[in-house]
């Protein structure tokens, strides 16, 4: 008996001990690095700034300024001479949890922060799923960007489709507080008050709805505090009407083109492709300048995902039997460059993962889209990546571009990105909420963890 009592108080001290030093590391003043002599591109379109320092305590960039001139007190010094910095990149448009399988998830997110991108719009899945892998990527449990996710309200006949059942088992389809069909009788307050229970940051209104229940759906969960992420056509809701109602973001440029459509398609089930011919034969659309004039009154994002057309065309070169898209590639671009042009906020979202022997996120693509098939210069694609990308997802007080109260998110490079926008491939090391990832430490995804990669 006398034992037990001093093994138990044995134990007992030493979890005393234990706690003490958690309080004491707890209490510990958070740590202070410099990033110091690096050519600064702070994600917000203006010119690269040489010879900079980036002060950086705890989770959170405390200054940034000329070389030398930060007072950096007792902070450990990163030596970033010859190297550039731009912000940690934002893809916004991921599915991480369609089905729900975790192992790939945490594969694709490994993948993305070691490729430079530390936040992400998660825009449709389970968000029971979606939302442990946004603990877990939060607190250090496993390497990943942070997620901002959307819960999904679409009319009654999108919830026939069989990837409703994927993200939404043990609920009848339309149920679920995170994928709700809405119709004339819906409880829209409440309707609204359930998704935001789900922890989503925004609700995405995805199909099948007429205009004026995308009009109350936005204006409530505008609101109760919540974004709106809309596709840019709602079947049988035409693009004006989606923007006109006061959404946030669209996503997918190629469905602006329905507005030229005579006759609206009656449901997003109909997956009849755009008619190209009918959008203006040169120079820009004036159908489509109207629609970007709404946007820019509105301040209304595009979600572009315009690699995933250009993808897709190359894959019906060697499989023709395969279904078009509803665009082309090249007619997507086309509307890309126009939205751009006007000055409409054009973000960096993909909605397809890369193939499991890339080393790199699908988001490289889609840079290599904004810049090759838009011609947009770097710079300008580097803060459609970064800042506006923040913007789309909520998070631009707090990421998006290199300043101080930010978070220290921030990618580090050995080659110069606005010479070729490829070279942000030359990554050296991510660095998110002031935690470094050194590039050489990546791990490849591999075919165990990713499947089959038929389900992208």
């Amino acid at each position: 008996m006398v034992a037990r009592f001093r093994k138990f108080t044995l134990l007992a001290g030493l979890a005393a001990l234990a706690v003490t030093a958690g309080a004491k590391a707890a209490d510990a003043p958070p740590q202070r690095v410099l990033y110091s002599g690096a050519t600064v591109i702070d994600g917000t379109g203006a010119p690269a700034r040489a010879g900079q320092d980036i002060l950086v305590e705890g989770e959170r960039i405390v200054a940034v300024g000329p070389h030398g001139s930060l007072p950096t007190g007792q902070a450990r010094s990163v030596d970033l001479a010859g190297r550039w910095v731009i912000p940690g990149l934002i893809d916004t448009h991921v599915h991480m949890a369609t089905p729900p399988n975790p192992k790939r998830a945490q594969a694709m997110l490994r993948r993305l922060l070691y490729g430079g991108v530390t936040t992400v719009r998660d825009m449709a899945d389970d968000l029971r799923s979606v939302s442990e892998l946004s603990r877990q990527t939060l607190v250090g449990e496993i390497p990943g960007p942070d997620i901002r996710a959307a819960a999904v309200t679409a009319g009654p006949p999108f919830f026939n489709d069989p990837r409703i059942g994927a993200v939404s088992m043990g609920y009848k389809a339309g149920t679920a507080p995170w994928a709700q069909a809405i119709d004339e009788n819906t409880d829209i307050p409440t309707a609204i008050t359930l998704a935001r229970g789900t922890g989503a940051a925004a609700i995405k209104i995805y199909a099948d709805l007429p205009a004026d229940l995308i009009a109350k759906l936005t204006a409530e969960a505008h609101r109760q505090g919540m974004l709106v992420w809309a596709h840019s056509a709602v079947f049988p809701t035409r693009p004006a009407d989606v923007i006109a109602a006061g959404v946030d973001v669209v996503s997918h440029a190629c469905y602006l083109a329905y507005q030229v459509e005579p006759v609206m398609l009656a449901s997003y089930e109909d997956h009849t492709p755009v008619n190209e011919s009918l959008l203006a034969k040169t120079g820009d659309d004036p159908v489509i300048a109207g629609l970007y004039k709404a946007m820019l009154a509105k301040g209304t994002i595009v979600d572009a995902t315009g690699s995933l057309f250009v993808r897709y065309d190359k894959l019906r070169k060697t499989h023709p039997e395969i279904r078009p898209l509803r665009c082309t590639g090249a007619t997507t671009a086309r509307l890309v460059r126009q939205a751009w042009k006007a000055g409409v906020p054009v973000s960096a979202g993909t909605d397809f993962e890369a193939d499991v022997a890339s080393p790199w996120p699908a988001l490289y693509d889609e840079l290599d889209f904004l810049a090759h098939d838009v011609g947009m210069p770097p710079l300008a694609v580097i803060h459609a990546a970064t800042l506006v990308g923040a913007e789309a997802a909520g998070q631009a007080k707090d990421t998006g571009s290199i300043a101080a109260g930010k978070l220290a998110n921030f990618v580090v490079l050995a080659a110069d990105p606005v010479k070729d926008i490829g070279n942000v491939r030359s990554i050296a090391m991510t660095v998110k909420r002031g935690k470094e990832f050194a590039r050489a430490d990546y791990r490849p995804v591999t075919v165990e963890e990713m499947g089959n990669d038929d389900e992208d």
